[in-house]
């Protein structure tokens, strides 16, 4: 008796598939659902056939989810223009914060790329334009070294804050005030009446941004002073 072929291997892929197409779409559904959201089984039905042609073009999901995270930081460089003149701080910024859009453009990309222990080629890529820009405005590799470091996920426009401020949290109760007031008083702040109003993502990212890259410099200077 014959035996019989691997299941996968028993069907035939479909012409209408490519390895692009299939990643545009995944993240197209990844976009629109999240990751709670995405299967292989749902990324068939996205695209209106066989799941398991799917895997033709595509060892395995997480295979494929590295295809989505290369694929969306391939975007970072889409709209690069010429070098820009100014000190290398603000070419650095310039590049992380449109690292930032395109990360808020692909919510789910973020922790697809936390839960990686190696970065993808594409990853690789933004880090060499990171560490470029820094040896040209005359960082020394150690100094780069150290940014790789302290700039953490910044350097792909997303950071991990230790709670949720943005001012639709309860208040912090009475009991709990007394012992911790600068809490409390940090809390009523940044509420939605409060004084701060409730916190911009986006501003506190840049804040954030520019401290480090203040910082950085600084130690530059120092070092060729």
């Amino acid at each position: 008796m014959p035996r019989r072929s691997d299941e996968r291997s028993a069907v035939r892929p479909n012409s209408r598939l490519s390895r692009e197409g299939i990643v545009a779409a995944a993240i197209d559904l990844a976009d629109r659902d999240g990751l709670a959201g995405f299967s292989m089984r749902r990324l068939a039905q996205h695209l209106g056939v066989d799941a398991m042609s799917i895997y033709y073009h595509v060892r395995d999901k997480d295979t494929l989810l590295a295809a989505m995270t290369d694929a969306v930081a391939t975007e970072i460089a889409a709209g690069d223009q010429p070098a820009a003149a100014g000190p290398w701080t603000e070419q650095l910024r310039a590049l992380i914060m449109r690292a930032r859009g395109t990360m808020l453009r692909h919510p789910w990309a973020a922790r697809v790329i936390e839960e990686r222990d190696n970065p993808t080629p594409a990853v690789l890529l933004h880090i060499e334009r990171v560490l470029a820009i820094m040896r040209g405005g005359g960082c020394s590799v150690d100094l780069g070294h150290h940014a790789i470091h302290l700039l953490g996920s910044r350097i792909l426009g997303f950071s991990q804050d230790l709670f949720d401020d943005n001012g639709d949290g309860a208040p912090v109760p009475d009991e709990w005030a007394k012992a911790m007031p600068h809490v409390a008083e940090l809390a009523a702040a940044a509420s939605h009446t409060g004084a701060l109003g409730p916190c911009d993502d986006d501003a506190e990212f840049a804040f954030a941004l520019d401290l480090l890259l203040d910082g950085l410099e600084r130690r530059r200077i120092g070092a060729v002073a």
